[in-house]
């Protein structure tokens, strides 16, 4: 049974591809009085729309239509929200469903993977992030509605539904029988690869913050004194819980500010800061990034490059960099406004130009990257986003390095038994360098 709306606002933040939520304490402001003739213009309209219409209106679907209106012309994460909207956002976060395991967004009236859930029916079946469904079960799903196709693409366990996907890149469309299953959320995963200890995150849920301290002690056990270095895999990480992504950004460093946000009303400014203890123990670190990875992940991602704990490498962030609060507007519906932005502990903004990884590493091992990368979409695609404010007076330093390996193809990385090229030279990296090198190669 779904929850009563009332029940979803808790105090409670999500940083995720599409929203940061703080629920919101402050009633609504009162309207301005010198806007009131644009009200009785608004108000003439509804009623020569009430009046003279082909067929009759239904008064909530004019409202709704009015207020979603006005929020389209702001940023694209500002949106009014009904009953359904928060339990789909509780299921992302800590329910349960059948359903295929797919992130999405509505990209100008087509449904767009953001991303996979790793280990789901869409990621085993073969959907990849940047795809655009165009079809289910053979029905043209463009120019409807989010949450109708979320709807439809979930569903009982055991039951099949085709999906029809457009692939920039791919001159024909490919389809996909995929059977639901019983989606939990399971965000954290690990694994050790030649002393590695590698942490993938797919999405900032309940809990991942302790999980990843347990995962870390998890591979220490394991591999005792001989685990050399931390891969903490963000790709494809559209985001989620705000305190979990400040929670694991504290389980790595010792002290300094993770993140800070700034907004019009000082009452929506606010510091994160870490606490004594780094899980790993000073161990090397590299974060795996790319153009999935997402407000919370960019959180995480700035902190450890701003505070010199970790390597950053992969591709460019996704660039999203505003905080959006929630104003319950009675017990059915609520505004989701964009209030703030957040900065990493340098003052840096993520908005639109995302974070640019130390080291820049394609993943080549995806055959159809080379196309895929000319469409790759970011916060700065999208329509009406938020310009950022703050330009560098100098960009930060990358390293570029020139590797035969990068030229690799496909086939060549098959034949060498690599099917994830961007983790394999990670591991390879902190394989090859000493502990005291890695320190250095982070002051830079």
């Amino acid at each position: 049974m779904a929850k009563p709306l009332a029940s979803l606002l808790r105090a409670t933040a999500l940083v995720t591809a599409v929203a940061v939520l703080p629920v919101a304490t402050a009633g609504l402001a009162a309207v301005d009085s010198r806007t009131a003739p644009q009200f009785q213009k608004l108000e003439m309209i509804y009623a020569k729309i009430k009046e003279n219409y082909v067929e009759p209106v239904n008064d909530d679907t004019l409202i709704k239509g009015a207020i979603d209106g006005m929020l389209a012309t702001l940023d694209p994460h500002s949106a009014y929200l009904e009953a359904r909207d928060f339990e789909n956002l509780r299921t992302q976060t800590e329910g349960a469903y059948g359903g295929l395991g797919l992130s999405v967004t509505l990209d100008d009236g087509a449904v767009k993977v953001i991303a996979p859930m790793k280990g789901t029916p869409g990621d085993l079946g073969g959907i990849k992030a940047g795809d655009y469904i165009t079809h289910l079960d053979g029905k043209l799903i463009y120019g409807g509605s989010l949450d109708d196709a979320v709807d439809q693409m979930r569903g009982a366990p055991g039951t099949k539904i085709k999906l029809t996907v457009y692939r920039p890149g791919r001159d024909e469309p490919l389809d996909f029988t995929l059977t639901r299953e019983v989606i939990k959320l399971r965000p954290v995963e690990w694994k050790v690869k030649d002393n590695i200890g590698v942490i993938a995150v797919s999405s900032f849920s309940e809990n991942v913050g302790s999980e990843v301290a347990q995962a870390v002690q998890s591979i220490r056990a394991q591999l005792g004194n001989n685990l050399a270095g931390i891969v903490l895999d963000l790709r494809g990480n559209p985001g989620g819980l705000l305190n979990e992504a400040v929670s694991l950004s504290d389980d790595f460093l010792d002290k300094g500010t993770i993140v800070s946000q700034r907004g019009r009303d000082p009452q929506d400014n606010d510091i994160y800061s870490a606490h004594p203890g780094d899980v790993a123990r000073g161990l090397p670190m590299i974060v795996l990034i790319d153009e999935g990875s997402a407000s919370a992940s960019e959180i995480v991602a700035g902190a450890m490059q701003d505070q010199h704990r970790a390597l950053i490498m992969g591709q460019r962030s996704f660039g999203k960099g505003s905080v959006q609060t929630l104003i319950p507007l009675g017990k059915d519906s609520a505004l989701k406004l964009t209030t703030a932005r957040y900065y990493t502990p340098s003052g840096r903004s993520v908005q639109e130009g995302g974070i640019e990884p130390d080291i820049t590493v394609p993943q080549i091992s995806d055959p159809d990257l080379r196309k895929r990368a000319l469409r790759s979409y970011r916060e700065s695609d999208l329509r009406r986003h938020l310009i950022n404010e703050i330009k560098e007076d100098k960009d930060l330093e990358k390293d570029k390095i020139d590797d035969p390996r990068f030229k690799m193809t496909p086939e060549e990385l098959k034949a060498k038994g690599i099917d994830d090229f961007q983790l394999y030279y990670a591991v390879q990296t902190l394989k090859r360098t000493a502990p005291g090198a890695l320190a250095a190669l982070r002051k830079r």
